[in-house]
């Protein structure tokens, strides 16, 4: 398996060069980014999951310790939300940990052709941060949503409403990083935002 990866690792770099070469830089960005995404899911993936879910199960934990609102254990990656005369138990997994979204931020961010290289650094960041942030405000709104609630709410709070949110800012992020940038690094038409100068 490594040495498909490895093989694939080459291709996908000789590929990215033919395309740089060709100045065809659309394609760049697709096949670059895609391939990025896909060699940190399969390379740092099992190292990055455990540490996120850990780290986003604590973060959450102060929150809920302030609020107290729910107990977290974060070296098992538990939250445990007391409703009632029920206690309910949400563990922090893959799908928690913000892995995907943060991977595929920074695949997209350091192929886009519009920052420099201290540029990609301070946004890839920010965007880490941001996802981040955005995470453990998702945890906390199915935590909170289950307590008054109780179970039942679960499903909703953590598949419909607490995605919503999320998703809502990581759009917002998308925004700020890469479409009002290319706007304005295009200069189309008349557009200005805030304090921008025409």
């Amino acid at each position: 398996m490594k040495i498909l990866i490895v093989f694939l690792l080459i291709l996908w770099a000789y590929i990215i060069s033919v395309f740089k070469r060709a100045n065809l830089y659309f394609f760049k960005f697709i096949v670059g980014a895609v391939g990025l995404f896909f060699f940190t899911i399969v390379i740092l993936q099992p190292y990055l999951v455990g540490a996120l879910s850990q780290l986003v199960t604590a973060v959450a934990g102060v929150i809920g310790e302030i609020t107290n609102y729910y107990q977290a254990f974060y070296q098992y990656s538990l939250i445990l939300i007391s409703s009632g005369t029920s206690t309910v138990s949400m563990y922090i997994d893959y799908e928690c940990s913000g892995v995907i979204e943060i991977l595929a931020f920074t695949s997209l961010l350091w192929f886009f052709p519009v920052y420099n290289f201290m540029e990609k650094i301070m946004y890839n960041i920010i965007g880490v941060i941001w996802i981040f942030a955005a995470n453990v405000l998702r945890i906390f709104i199915i935590c909170i949503l289950v307590y008054y609630y109780g179970n039942n709410m679960f499903y909703f709070a953590h598949t419909i409403l607490a995605r919503f949110v999320f998703y809502g800012l990581s759009i917002i992020l998308y925004f700020h990083v890469f479409t009002k940038s290319q706007i304005k690094n295009q200069r189309v038409g008349d557009i200005a935002y805030g304090d921008d100068v025409k």
